[in-house]
């Protein structure tokens, strides 16, 4: 049993596989971004105005409101494969090999789509939020992948290389956009931390 929880603990902090595997086993991490990018940029922006409308016109009127989880989740399928054809018009030179799943457990898109079909929020803020988080999740994720480039040709101690780094970085990350915390208008009736 202790031989059990070590290795689930292991797994869970120390060797992530999120982590891990991502930034050191994928070479294509540059193409990939170009593409994950876009795509899910796109599919945040195709996710916002269609959660605002079901709650608009579907949930709210039938009183079904606590249902939006259920109802939203699953539209995440089809509208990332929808960003994904949409991209493969728009970009065709781009390989589009294992975008889908990429995007079908985007925690990003769903988010937005929790937060637009929130009771203050207009069609105009869903689309603003659906614009906005896309290229805001674009930037992220490109920030974050030079970052992992820089960090990959980096003299870093060897008790700090891999996971340790990353986390450290993506920290660091994470402060830097929090410093952003309060610009602008917040319309949806949350403060900086997402609560009430």
């Amino acid at each position: 049993m202790t031989e059990l929880f070590l290795a689930l603990l292991g797994a869970a902090l120390v060797n992530n596989l999120f982590l891990m595997l991502p930034a050191g086993a994928d070479a294509l991490r540059a193409r990939r971004v170009r593409l994950l990018g876009p795509a899910s940029a796109l599919l945040i922006l195709f996710a916002t105005p269609l959660a605002w409308l079901l709650q608009s016109l579907l949930l709210e009127p039938l009183e079904l409101s606590y249902l939006r989880l259920f109802v939203l989740m699953p539209l995440l399928a089809p509208l990332a494969w929808l960003s994904s054809k949409v991209l493969a018009r728009l970009r065709p030179q781009l390989p589009q090999d294992g975008l889908w799943p990429l995007l079908l457990g985007n925690g990003a898109a769903l988010a937005a789509m929790l937060l637009a079909s929130q009771p203050a929020a207009s069609f105009a803020l869903a689309l603003a939020l659906g614009l906005g988080g896309g290229l805001g999740f674009w930037l992220a994720l490109a920030l974050f992948t030079d970052l992992l480039g820089r960090i990959e040709q980096a003299d870093i101690p060897a008790p700090f290389k891999g996971a340790p780094v990353m986390l450290i970085c993506a920290g660091l990350m994470g402060l830097a956009f929090l410093g952003f915390n309060g610009l602008g208008f917040n319309g949806f009736g949350l403060n900086g931390l997402g609560a009430p």
